[in-house]
């Protein structure tokens, strides 16, 4: 039986997660709240009869919503595909683009999913280091990945685990090596809605990139509603022709009642929905929480999540580490091993949500301090710099 890679944070939490742990280990939102206006329409939608199938491309009207808040105005009939959440969309997106045995690029750290998304596909996975503090790809080492087998790379922007976030300058580089290489750009951009320092580039906006590009976008952190599987596919209309078929052949449409309510809440434009100025004062609480700890960690441009280093706390590997943190303090965060192809890169590493309410990171912070005063690991260690 064939198996895939991944799984290491499911393995944690499925050992079950004790009553009263601060659990900031998995990304599930519980801040923003979902919006109201969301759940009375889809209770709207189900008591007026929308249980059965609807278009498989998605319903129109919820096409023209997602259209109306991407910039460069995608055609929602011919540019635009919703899917089962972005995890369908990104299988899609490599099943379409990856035959087996093509290379696929991904910078590392990276999104658990990737992992076994390209191996789904058949795909040979490139993994390209990240250089901390601030999590950046190296150019020379980048340009080395590019090569005749290369079919794919997948970008994460802002990324999911450290927040990094790819600018302008670096897509623009981008754009000559997929030139040369004749490479798809797969470019997972769920969390464009939470960016804190710079300003979010659409791969959809830079020319080179566009063309040959498939923008993978959900719903479920920005408007909290992981649970609704709602996510969509952006690319050129040769691309969705193709995209749609695989689309149907895999899960035939997203549920219709609940494209149907996010369809009737105009929240897609960031006039009419935008928590992100909140999430930066989530973030800038956790960043001074971890280093107050004693963590070592860069201050994330953008997304839900701190990659934080546990060099000066323990000599542990983080998937034991964060079982004696869980034990001795309550606060659970997760190990960043799920998070690289060689799980013993991130064996010096944490990841940490920070999508949480404000008084939920407060418990947190009071039991990390209450432990650190026991607990010379957990020290009031000095970093470098201000805290955010």
């Amino acid at each position: 039986m064939r198996q895939l890679p991944g799984g290491g944070l499911a393995d944690l939490l499925r050992a079950g997660v004790p009553a009263g742990t601060v659990n900031l280990a998995v990304g599930t939102p519980a801040f923003p709240d979902t919006p109201k206006e969301l759940v009375d329409a889809a209770c709207a939608a189900l008591r007026s009869g929308v249980h059965q199938y609807q278009d498989p491309a998605g319903v129109p009207a919820l096409r023209e919503r997602i259209a109306a808040g991407l910039p460069g105005s995608p055609d929602p009939a011919t540019e635009l595909t919703v899917t089962v959440g972005g995890s369908e969309g990104l299988c899609v997106a490599l099943l379409a683009a990856v035959d087996p045995g093509d290379e696929v690029i991904v910078l590392e750290p990276f999104y658990e999913n990737f992992l076994s998304a390209v191996a789904l596909a058949g795909g040979r996975l490139r993994p390209v280091p990240l250089r901390e503090p601030d999590w950046s790809p190296d150019l020379t080492e980048l340009t080395a990945a590019f090569g005749p087998r290369t079919r794919a790379i997948i970008l994460n922007s802002p990324s999911n685990p450290t927040g990094q976030l790819l600018d302008r300058l670096h897509l623009e580089w981008l754009a000559d090596q997929c030139r040369k290489w004749d490479v798809t750009v797969i470019s997972d951009e769920v969390y464009a809605g939470y960016v804190y320092d710079g300003q979010h580039c659409s791969v959809a906006d830079v020319p080179g990139l566009a063309e040959r590009s498939i923008v993978v976008g959900s719903f479920s952190k920005s408007h909290a509603v992981s649970g609704w599987r709602l996510g969509y596919l952006r690319a050129r209309p040769e691309w969705t022709d193709l995209l749609r078929q695989i689309h149907v052949a895999t899960t035939a449409g997203a549920p219709a009642p609940l494209q149907h309510a996010a369809a009737a809440v105009d929240l897609f434009r960031a006039e009419r929905w935008d928590p992100s100025a909140a999430m930066r004062e989530r973030r800038d609480s956790t960043v001074e929480m971890l280093r107050e700890a004693g963590f070592r960690c860069a201050v994330p441009a953008g997304g839900c999540y701190v990659m934080a280093a546990i060099d000066g706390l323990t000599d542990e590997p983080s998937h034991s580490f964060v079982r004696t943190l869980a034990a001795e303090t309550g606060v659970l965060v997760a190990p960043a091993t799920p998070f690289f192809a060689d799980p013993r890169r991130g064996e010096r590493h944490v990841r940490v949500a920070f999508n949480r309410p404000a008084d939920t990171l407060d418990t947190a912070r009071q039991r990390l301090r209450a432990q650190a005063r026991r607990c010379p690991g957990l020290s009031h260690s000095s970093q470098e710099g201000e805290p955010a």
